[in-house]
């Protein structure tokens, strides 16, 4: 047989007796994931906090440099961590997924590792002078999404581990192999116990949120799992940012070049086949250019490869697992039994495999229908006629999830003045889910709180301590 630059990385984290994982475009076996028991987590939390006080004495500078080498290992790694990637979450090598998600582990490895938190004069009078200075929080436990696996998790360990803390990760149930993988490159680069992981069940999440030997959790996931953290966790006041759903909104103001912002439209909803928080999920379209949006759409949307993330000309994968098919099919269901229009889609692709969803655009849809309210999380996206942009912005701020929002228009102070108007954490303009790693991304409403990136995002996960004189 071949040999894949994956499987060395699978045979450091594959166990024997483990709990199978299986390719979600193939149905073929990956390898077997550990699953982790209580016992497991006291002590990798044991540990994390006896190795903290160490790893926060070197300095930023110190901590830098061991960054700067585990981004160097991710990137020498990179093909074979995105070939698991693709094989294990389902997302194609190319395009804005499984080789994207690998090269962005890089980028914010390298440029949250470049900052630091100086200590901040906030009054210098006579007799007051007030200083900001930050310390390490402790120990961050980190839970995250089976959608972007390793970037969310680089985005959660990578400000813990550059202000000083230390940091036990608990990946998804689903992903928990490309979890691990990058966890053991980046482990290699870094002092014994300053970053482990733990895989396993709910149980260990739920764990984790009620440990009184973690300081700060980092979460990305649904807003029900959200809540039950923030419940669990009250106990021990334990600090939390929480990245919760989205169900963004985008709205194409009349006069648009529809031809010019197509592919961003399309990209910025179906982007990891739609499988992404902050994608767009909702696009309300002005009366005199709505026929225009909905046959630009549906043309990328027959025009754009799906099948096996493996195979190097595909764009589009399958639903990473059956919960999430489950959710995409019914929701179309519901919309074409509501009377809404299906351009294209809306049957399953058996031809490619049991969890593939084409690309469904649902046109001639309103607000209160099911798939308009409640977060798809996949391949379908509800095109909403408006007439009046006041009804649209009322109908886009009308629902509790509140991650991201776009505008879409060739008009800058129109854009502008429109997106001010709009309840989301991100608003962009002619643009859709594009983030930074110095630009601070967070949700409002229920969508969570807390800000990640950036030096807002070192914040997060330090302790502010105000030193007067």
């Amino acid at each position: 047989m071949p040999h894949h630059p994956e499987t060395d990385l699978l045979d450091r984290v594959s166990v024997q007796d483990g709990r199978a994982i299986h390719d979600p475009a193939t149905g073929d076996l990956i390898g077997h994931t550990a699953e982790c028991t209580a016992e497991d987590l006291d002590r990798a939390v044991a540990a994390a906090r006896a190795a903290q006080p160490a790893w926060a004495a070197r300095g930023y500078e110190g901590r830098r440099e061991r960054l700067m080498r585990a981004a160097e290992l991710v990137e020498e790694n990179s093909e074979a961590l995105a070939r698991l990637l693709s094989r294990e979450q389902g997302k194609p090598l190319n395009g804005p997924n499984a080789r994207f998600e690998v090269g962005a582990c890089v980028a914010w490895l390298r440029a949250t590792a470049s900052l630091e938190l100086a200590p901040e004069v906030v009054v210098d009078e006579p007799d007051n002078h007030s200083e900001l200075h930050y310390r390490p929080a402790g120990v961050v436990g980190a839970i995250g999404p089976w959608n972007w696996p390793m970037m969310i998790t680089v985005w959660q360990v990578a400000p813990a581990l550059t202000v000083g803390d230390t940091v036990v990760v608990k990946p998804s149930e689903y992903t928990p192999l490309s979890v691990q993988a990058l966890v053991a490159v980046l482990a290699e680069a870094l002092p014994e116990d300053v970053l482990h992981v733990i895989p396993g069940g709910r149980d260990i999440g739920a764990g984790m949120a009620e440990h009184p030997g973690i300081d700060k959790i980092m979460f990305t996931g649904s807003t029900a799992t959200g809540k039950a953290i923030a419940r669990s966790s009250a106990d021990n006041l334990t600090r939390l940012t929480l990245e919760l759903g989205g169900n963004d909104a985008g709205i194409v103001l009349p006069g648009t070049d529809i031809a010019a912002h197509a592919e961003d439209l399309f990209w910025g909803a179906f982007l990891n086949t739609g499988q992404t928080c902050a994608a767009l999920k909702r696009l309300y379209v002005h009366d005199s250019q709505y026929d225009e949006v909905v046959d630009a759409l549906a043309r990328l949307a027959t025009a754009t490869p799906m099948g096996n993330g493996l195979d190097e000309e595909n764009l589009l994968g399958p639903l990473q697992n059956q919960q999430q098919f489950d959710i995409v099919a019914r929701l179309v269901e519901d919309a074409r039994a509501s009377g809404a229009r299906i351009v294209t889609g809306g049957e399953p692709a058996t031809d490619l495999g049991e969890l593939f969803y084409p690309v469904t655009i649902v046109a001639d849809v309103t607000d209160g229908t099911a798939i308009v309210d409640e977060e798809q999380f996949g391949p379908a996206l509800p095109v909403i006629r408006y007439s009046d942009l006041d009804d649209a912005i009322a109908a886009a701020n009308g629902l509790d999830a509140a991650l991201g929002a776009s505008v879409w228009s060739d008009d800058p102070e129109a854009a502008q003045q429109t997106a001010l108007r709009l309840e989301a954490g991100s608003i962009w303009i002619n643009k859709h889910g594009g983030i930074h790693p110095m630009v601070p991304f967070g949700g409002i409403k229920g969508s969570g709180y807390g800000l990640e990136f950036g030096v807002e995002g070192l914040k997060s996960v330090a302790v502010p301590v105000v030193l007067t004189r």
